[in-house]
């Protein structure tokens, strides 16, 4: 059980992370990666 809540927190803090990491991004940024502002969380969790 205690792996199984460690796992979701270490890809929770991934996810937060990488949305991070995107919202730096300028908008230009994002256009080359094919990911408009509003799609990063999006993105993050499904995939573009």
């Amino acid at each position: 059980m205690f792996r199984s809540i460690a796992s979701r927190l270490h890809s929770y803090r991934s996810r937060r992370n990488d949305i991070r990491q995107l919202q730096l991004m300028d908008d230009r940024e994002l256009a080359d990666i094919g990911v408009g502002r509003a799609d990063i969380a999006r993105a993050v969790r499904f995939g573009r």
